[in-house]
């Protein structure tokens, strides 16, 4: 039996689609649930997943979460310690303090209410000002992840969905070969930058596929969300 890695980002993704699409993605993967790992990618942390996990039919195998600032591996959702070690090192503290220091200069970005993973994130409606304040959150040390023309993520440097990824598969034991990663939005561009294989679903947002448009091992579905999913693991699986 070879088995197929799955991670996948959700809203728009494993999320998108019609109810007919999401049923068929989820019924494929049921009926061969012991030959594919799943993991969830996603820009939610985990309190905003538990809807999502409690409604779906099929639960993660583990979990990447806040823009890949958290992982929870296994049923029993446990930090993994290969991990841990790297994403305290870039986000210490007194991170949090800094970042919103250099935010209260910039009040047309409203903070979200996060409270779990490496991050601050704020909403921004103003593309240049939203710019401004990214180039002095980097010039401090940080990584800014705009995506979905709304989301304003501050990240540890050098921490986002791929890098991550890329970690818990060497962590998990998980071959890059049999790894498919998928996604729709701006903060899933480093999943495609990892040079594994990739479906970028047909309700992309415009600035990913600007963004991605020459790296290699992408599939460009014309499927939207789930049923582009389907498309992709049909090539592959």
């Amino acid at each position: 039996m070879h088995q197929t890695i799955l991670a996948t980002d959700l809203d728009g993704t494993f999320l998108g689609g019609s109810a007919d699409e999401r049923t068929a993605l989820y019924d494929w993967i049921g009926q061969r649930r012991s030959e594919i790992v799943l993991i969830y990618v996603t820009g939610r942390s985990l309190t905003t997943m538990r809807d999502v996990l409690d409604e779906l039919p099929l639960q993660p195998d583990h979990i990447i979460s806040d823009v890949g600032t958290a992982v929870y591996a296994g049923a029993e959702r446990a930090p993994l310690p290969a991990l841990e070690g790297w994403l305290d090192e870039g986000w210490p503290r007194h991170a949090p303090a800094v970042v919103r220091s250099i935010l209260a200069r910039h009040p047309h970005l409203t903070e979200q209410p996060v409270v779990e993973g490496r991050r601050v994130s704020c909403f921004y409606s103003d593309t240049g000002l939203a710019g401004a304040a990214r180039s002095e959150l980097e010039a401090a040390g940080y990584d800014v992840l705009l995506s979905a023309e709304r989301y304003f993520d501050v990240l540890p440097r050098g921490v986002q969905k791929g890098p991550t990824l890329l970690r818990t598969l060497s962590a998990l034991g998980l071959p890059k070969e049999r790894t498919l990663v998928a996604g729709d939005t701006l903060n899933d561009l480093s999943l495609f930058q990892t040079g594994l294989q990739g479906v970028i679903v047909a309700n992309r947002e415009p600035l990913l596929a600007e963004a991605a448009k020459d790296l290699p091992k992408v599939h460009w579905s014309d499927k939207e969300g789930a049923a582009g999913v389907l498309d992709a693991l049909h090539r592959i699986h």
